[in-house]
């Protein structure tokens, strides 16, 4: 259990924001024993030397606000793990692969407070924002690995990274393989098949674009081109 976070920066005078982020990490350690909870937040805030009723306004809708600072550390900690200069020389294969398997590596100690997330955002109540927590996720990797698509795209390619994710941390949770060479298996294989939907979909948009348009040659009929 960890009751503490690095004292290298002072939060006398920290935004509900920085404190947020800041107890985040202490919270998820304690959070794997205590649950995302009162119990957790108070242990973090003690550790920090933050005011407990500072921390839980700091944490205003519960849990559900807990986790989605952990996640948003997760996050950050990922694009450290696998900073730009390493990722100008990986193939989108191959940063997509780092990034996921970083993320997962980051959440790695605290696995036991990540299952009881994932339980406390699969409730009817907190199922939207358990979604959008997944979405900006899988967004925040596709950015880190050069997508820039606003297209439909943009929506597709989230929306199918996010399942993948979710299914792979599903295997993590209880992946007792050395390395977690069974969930890295995993999440190849399923990598590998949003390139192959991507390449699919990426030839059939290109053999529409050459299909002769009906509307453009009725068009052309009642207006010839001069």
């Amino acid at each position: 259990m960890t009751d503490s976070i690095a004292p290298t920066a002072s939060l006398d005078d920290a935004t509900l924001d920085e404190i947020r982020a800041a107890l985040a990490p202490a919270i998820a350690s304690n959070a794997g024993f205590d649950g995302w909870g009162d119990a957790a937040r108070d242990m973090a805030a003690d550790g920090a030397g933050v005011d407990r009723d500072v921390a839980r306004l700091a944490f205003p809708g519960g849990a559900v606000d807990m986790i989605a600072a952990w996640f948003a550390h997760v996050d950050s900690t990922m694009l450290v793990r696998v900073p730009p200069e390493a990722r100008g020389t990986m193939k989108v294969r191959e940063k997509i692969t780092a990034l996921v398997e970083a993320r997962l590596a980051e959440t790695a100690p605290d696995r036991e407070a990540l299952r009881r997330a994932l339980a406390i955002l699969a409730l009817p109540q907190n199922a939207a924002r358990g979604v959008k927590l997944g979405w900006h996720a899988a967004d925040v990797i596709w950015r880190a690995a050069g997508d820039t698509a606003t297209d439909y795209n943009h929506y597709t390619k989230r929306a199918i990274l996010a399942g993948v994710y979710a299914a792979t941390v599903t295997v993590f949770i209880d992946d007792q393989s050395d390395g977690y060479a069974d969930t890295r298996a995993f999440l190849a294989r399923r990598i590998e098949g949003i390139l192959r939907f991507e390449t699919a979909k990426a030839k059939l948009v290109t053999k529409s674009e050459l299909r002769p348009s009906l509307s453009r040659f009725i068009g052309r009929l009642r207006y010839p081109a001069v």
